[in-house]
């Protein structure tokens, strides 16, 4: 198995303090949002036989196993990472498989630069992702019942959230939903502005329920984002607790530390809560405007020790160890490539040992003995 040594990014919405800490180094003072683990090109972790993407790429039936590279192809199907929440992240959706193969084939047909500011879609691949709290986390996930909103919104006393409130208490609710985020993303953005100031003033004074909302608003002052995200679900997980999110979810991760996984894809419609481009249109097209629970995930044990996380994705699966002083050695050995990342104590996982934020990745058919007492996580694929 390999060692890895990852990449850090410092996307602004990130933590100063939270990646630090858990891995046991001095904060640079500068945010520390993401650490990527897996071969995805845009920051492909280290090993010692070079980058996991070159590893992959030099022979994917022996580093992925036969079953894995003839589903998937040649490539990792999932991206690892420890997520830290210092401020929220955009609202935000992705597409399914069929949109995001529709959405990258017209692009490329319209040549549209891959790197230009308005493109929808970097690749043909979905991104379902499951994030996994390591300390108390908040986020949005999912639209809240309309009648549910309507009451909110309506209990800010803002006049011109009124119109709102009304389409919200309309019939049948997925059309209510469409309209009402059409509405708010379409609106004069003067006029929007001014309702959205109102709006975070007085979810300040009342806090309770509201509060969230006005910590959003003073992150994105004047964002018709802000009222996109009154729509949604707020949802606070504890240690140990999940969220999926599935194609056309509307979500934002808002504080807290957490490890994701999704499958390997960069395509994201934005909904607000960003300076980056909102395709209002395409946006539309594949957001699912169904209202429900949110569905926290709590892992189910099997006999062996390993905390699943189900979700109906196979490009990945996520499971956790938690190991007792004295458990002796697990073995993990799998057909199929793995990820073994510590996220409390001293594991030994083979001839490597690892602390905290410390991981490795173990090639197809690979011996895989862990053992020690912390926490570990395991991030493979379902074939």
């Amino acid at each position: 198995m390999d060692r890895l040594d990852n990449t850090v990014r410092p996307y602004a919405w990130g933590s100063t303090t939270a990646i630090p800490a858990l891995l046991g180094t001095e904060p640079t003072g500068e945010p520390q949002a993401e650490m990527w683990m897996g071969a995805h090109p845009g920051a492909p972790s280290r090993t010692g036989r070079g980058t996991l993407a070159e590893v992959v790429d030099a022979d994917p039936e022996k580093e992925l196993g036969a079953a894995s590279a003839a589903k998937f192809g040649p490539r990792l199907p999932f991206l690892l990472k420890l997520l830290a929440a210092g401020a929220p992240l955009s609202l935000q959706v992705h597409p399914d498989l069929t949109q995001a193969r529709q959405g990258y084939e017209d692009e490329e047909r319209r040549s549209v630069p891959l790197d230009a500011p308005h493109r929808n879609y970097k690749d043909a691949n979905h991104k379902p992702e499951l994030i996994c709290a390591l300390t108390e986390f908040d986020g949005l996930c999912g639209f809240r019942a309309p009648a549910e909103t309507a009451d909110l919104l309506d209990g800010l006393g803002v006049a011109s959230l009124k119109p709102y409130v009304d389409l919200l208490r309309a019939h049948p609710e997925d059309a209510a939903l469409r309209e009402v985020l059409t509405a708010i993303l379409t609106a004069d953005p003067e006029e929007m502005s001014r309702t959205v100031t109102e709006t975070a003033a007085a979810c300040d004074r009342l806090g309770g329920a509201y509060a969230p909302y006005a910590d959003i608003a003073h992150h994105y002052p004047g964002d018709p984002g802000v009222l996109a995200a009154m729509l949604l679900n707020h949802v606070r997980l504890q240690p140990g607790e999940a969220l999926f999110l599935g194609a056309g979810i509307p979500h934002a991760y808002l504080d807290g530390l957490g490890v994701e996984i999704m499958a390997n894809s960069d395509n994201v419609l934005r909904c607000g809560l960003t300076p980056k481009h909102v395709d209002v249109p395409e946006l539309l097209r594949i957001v699912r405007f169904e209202a429900g629970d949110p569905g926290i995930l709590r892992p189910e044990a099997s006999p062996d020790g390993e905390e699943v996380y189900d979700t109906p994705i196979d490009e990945f699966r996520l499971s956790r160890y938690v190991l007792p002083e004295g458990a002796g050695v697990h073995d993990l050995t799998l057909p199929t490539p793995q990820i073994l990342l510590c996220t409390a104590g001293t594991v030994r996982a083979g001839e490597h040992e690892l602390a905290p934020g410390r991981s490795v990745f173990v090639p197809a058919d690979e011996t895989a003995e862990v053992s020690g007492s912390g926490t570990v996580f395991r991030a493979t694929v379902r074939v």
